[in-house]
């Protein structure tokens, strides 16, 4: 792999060879550095990948700022949303709650409690992934922060009480005294405000605790969803299925998008998922109100007398779904002619 100089084991290349690595330890060294300054509690001999795989691109510790007091008005009383807007809505024992995506893009995370049930709701722009989590674990209710870090281009979090780190994709703790542990997804869906208010009509709207503090309703990730982001993403894909197209995820599989737009609904076992137009991207135009359709997703479980329940699902880009479910399985047609796994 080494090649140069004399040859490849010539003196020359040994020596660059040595050089750089004595480069990387010394940059990697004063990473850790930085995280131990920033997250004294966290127990960084403990973690469950190479944490050379977690990189700091920027921000740092809650400089993405997590929403810990949310403020809610009635769905019905705010008129500056959008009705194609996403929203990442929950519904807990009678309790409606709806997210908008314009707040989240800028925040990532609000620690909230629906229907009496401690809620992680979490959104990572970067991978399109929005999940709510039950901060529930061993009878203690977490509180999460943003470390300003990612991994395969997804949000890293950490806990208030242990400062263990957690991947947002999975809602996993991968360093830390928590490693390996894992938090329960909760039903949620990613549907248009629209939708949010027929279905739940008294149902209550999050709203930026500072108007003035972030311009919501305008996207930063402009022409994502045509251009593709400037790096490249390392992930094996089917042929054929862009990094970026959007996929539906359920555990170890993921439906596209487009194969769900083509038929309306697809059934899978017990599995039913419907696709419906009206919903906004925020990976399009610069006014989020303006994004192209990219439709309303519902995932349900048909029980056995026939009725549907909610399911927790992701619609995420597909790098993210190759990244973090590397057995997973694409479907990119309907039974009986699947895309392959992916390895």
């Amino acid at each position: 792999m080494l090649l140069g100089g004399k040859g490849r084991f010539g003196l020359p290349t040994l020596a660059l060879a040595a050089t750089m690595i004595l480069a990387s330890a010394a940059w990697a060294a004063h990473e850790m550095r930085d995280w131990v300054m920033e997250f004294p509690l966290t127990d960084f001999d403990h973690h469950s990948i190479d944490l050379d795989e977690i990189v700091t691109d920027g921000p740092r510790r809650d400089t993405i700022t997590p929403i810990h007091q949310p403020r809610f008005v009635d769905v019905a009383s705010d008129g500056e949303v959008g009705p194609w807007e996403p929203v990442l809505s929950v519904e807990i024992d009678g309790d409606a709650r709806a997210y908008p995506l314009r707040i989240l893009l800028y925040h990532e995370i609000v620690n909230d409690t629906v229907g009496g049930v401690p809620v992680l709701v979490s959104y990572c722009p970067l991978c399109n992934s929005g999940v709510v989590f039950d901060r529930r674990l061993d009878g203690a209710t977490l509180d999460f922060g943003n470390t300003g870090r990612i991994r395969h281009f997804d949000m890293v979090m950490y806990d208030h009480q242990t400062e263990s780190w957690w991947q947002q994709f999975l809602g996993e703790a991968i360093v830390g005294a928590l490693t390996g542990r894992t938090l329960r997804p909760v039903p949620a869906r990613l549907e248009s405000l629209e939708r949010f208010r027929a279905r739940a009509p008294q149902g209550r709207l999050l709203v930026p605790n500072d108007r003035r503090a972030r311009d919501y309703g305008v996207t930063p990730y402009v022409g994502v969803d045509s251009r593709g982001y400037r790096t490249a993403l390392p992930y094996p894909l089917p042929a054929g299925l862009a990094p970026l197209a959007r996929v539906v995820v359920v555990g170890d599989e993921a439906w596209t998008l487009d194969l769900l737009r083509q038929h309306g609904t697809v059934e899978h076992g017990d599995l039913v998922l419907t696709w419906r137009p009206g919903q906004n991207s925020i990976h399009d135009a610069p006014v989020i109100a303006r994004g192209r359709d990219v439709g309303n997703v519902v995932v349900q479980r048909r029980l056995a007398d026939g009725r549907l329940t909610d399911m927790p699902y992701d619609v995420a880009f597909a790098f993210a779904f190759a990244a973090f479910r590397p057995d997973g399985r694409f479907h990119l047609e309907l039974a009986g002619t699947e895309g392959p796994a992916v390895r």
